[in-house]
């Protein structure tokens, strides 16, 4: 029997049990690029690269010539550890956000200037740290001890 054999003979309430599986693994799959930021001014959504390997995070933004408002890249080290960053290479103006494993704004360098090789620290161990662009974090009133909803946090990955 072929599948659309199958799927037509199938009862209704397994065709929608099917469909919901394959919706929710998708959406599953896509919320991995979705990050809010809750601070005092409200939830502000932000579309994100994830960076999650030597390789993706030693690259990061590099390159770049502009990042939209409402786009970032989240670096994720697996576990909590101290982080530094520099601005080799990268050509935008960067907010690096410093988050904890259970997503807690920990520490914030805003507007990191391009090109700069000075190192920038956490300053505490993070398991995150997500890149916005200059000024974003101040714009939407982003403050340590606010918070970062994403799939990964929380999670062992």
């Amino acid at each position: 029997m072929s599948i659309s054999a199958f799927w037509r003979s199938a009862e209704p309430a397994a065709r929608l049990a099917v469909a919901l599986l394959v919706i929710g693994t998708v959406a599953a799959c896509s919320a991995d690029n979705r990050a809010v930021l809750h601070t005092a001014k409200g939830d502000f959504a932000f579309t994100i690269e994830i960076a999650d390997t030597n390789a993706t995070r030693a690259k990061g933004l590099m390159f770049r010539t502009a990042l939209a408002p409402d786009a970032g890249m989240l670096f994720d080290y697996h576990q909590e550890q101290p982080a530094t960053f520099w601005m080799q290479n990268t050509l935008i103006p960067l907010d690096m956000v410093f988050i904890s494993a259970d997503g807690i704004v920990k520490t914030i360098h805003v507007n990191a200037r391009p090109m700069d090789t000075t190192t920038i620290s956490s300053e505490v161990p993070v398991r995150f740290v997500l890149e916005i662009a200059g000024g974003r974090s101040v714009e939407i009133g982003l403050e340590p001890g606010d918070r970062m909803e994403q799939v990964r946090v929380g999670t062992a990955q």
